[in-house]
């Protein structure tokens, strides 16, 4: 099923026509959990890949063992808490069988396991440019696939990132399954098979991208709405309402939130990047309800098994990774972000 943005409550160009020319499309992915094939436009399902061409590997995790979680026990953890709470049971009873509360305290638990070589990194992101058209890609590619590293890397408390462009017709004999790493840092960064249902949305600059003479007009607009602070008044709000989507997205204005913007080039050449690809653990929150799908309408909270987390990823403490890429070349080192 398609999944469909409402319309914003106002055209924000009319009240400031100095954001016309700084509009932006962006293709909402609109992950949703399915059983995807390679074939397939996909959050967490299988790759496209040659089975002559050696899995990638993390070279800052090549230690004999390491620590952290099974990725088999995320998932049966998982099954059974969606299980668990869309069956009935009386009230004041517990959530779990006992047997289900051994596996799922188990899931949760570091171990230490041996790991024979390098982590192998984790699917993400698989596009198709028959997907989504509008795909940024080298000339000759139609694949985007994006990998990563299940730990946190460095002070950025970020998965290592890695993109591969392809022409899908060149893979003739794809490879049967991947190896998985014998344990993950966080269940945070294992996502749960999704289809995508893509959807191009107009976007405009987050407020610390603007001027900040137009910001202050745009704020006193804000506060002109409800003069008197009421609790029950429904403001339009312009960061959460009318500038940036939420959730995973294709290309757009990259969601600045609790940091300013800051300088970003290309570290092998200089050059400006783009915004090429966020990855957000849920598809609406609370300041950002307005962008929730028509087909999700009856849908208003942010449990697990709903629509806004079905990919089951989280970025930090509920933010976004953004992908960026050179604008001279694709073959360029890509630049991540939190945000």
């Amino acid at each position: 099923m398609s999944r469909t943005t409402p319309p914003r409550t106002l055209d924000v160009t009319t009240l400031f026509p100095e954001l016309a020319p700084l509009a932006r499309t962006a293709v909402r992915l609109h992950p949703r959990p399915s059983t995807p094939t390679v074939r397939d436009s996909s959050i967490g399902g299988p790759l496209l890949w040659p089975a002559d061409e050696p899995w990638p590997t993390c070279p800052d995790h090549d230690a004999p063992t390491h620590s952290g979680l099974v990725p088999g026990d995320v998932r049966k953890r998982r099954r059974i808490l969606a299980d668990a709470w869309t069956r009935p049971r009386a009230e004041g009873a517990d959530l779990l069988t006992p047997e289900e509360r051994v596996i799922v305290d188990r899931a949760v638990a570091r171990t230490r396991i041996p790991q024979d070589g390098p982590v192998p990194l984790i699917p993400v992101v698989q596009l198709y440019a028959s997907d989504i058209p509008a795909l940024p890609r080298p000339a000759g590619t139609d694949l985007l696939q994006v990998l990563w590293c299940p730990f946190d890397h460095d002070e950025d408390y970020l998965p290592a990132a890695e993109l591969y462009w392809r022409a899908s017709t060149d893979i003739t004999d794809p490879l049967p399954a991947p190896p998985e790493p014998s344990v993950i840092g966080n269940d945070d960064y294992l996502p749960e098979p999704c289809l995508l249902h893509p959807e191009t949305v107009t976007e405009y600059p987050a407020p610390h991208e603007l001027p900040e003479e137009l910001t202050d007009r745009i704020e006193a607009w804000e506060d002109e709405q409800n003069p008197d602070g009421e609790d029950d008044i429904e403001v339009v709000d312009y960061q959460y309402d009318l500038s940036v989507a939420p959730g995973c997205k294709l290309g757009g204005h990259a969601p600045w939130s609790f940091s300013d913007p800051f300088p970003m080039a290309c570290a092998e050449c200089g050059s400006d990047v783009r915004p090429l690809l966020t990855v957000d653990g849920t598809e609406w929150d609370g300041g950002s309800g307005s962008w929730r799908p028509l087909e999700d309408a009856e849908y208003d909270g942010l449990h697990f098994l709903g629509p806004a987390c079905a990919t089951r990823l989280s970025i930090g403490r509920g933010y976004t990774m953004q992908i960026y890429v050179c604008v001279s070349s694709y073959d360029h080192p890509h630049v991540q972000n939190m945000q």
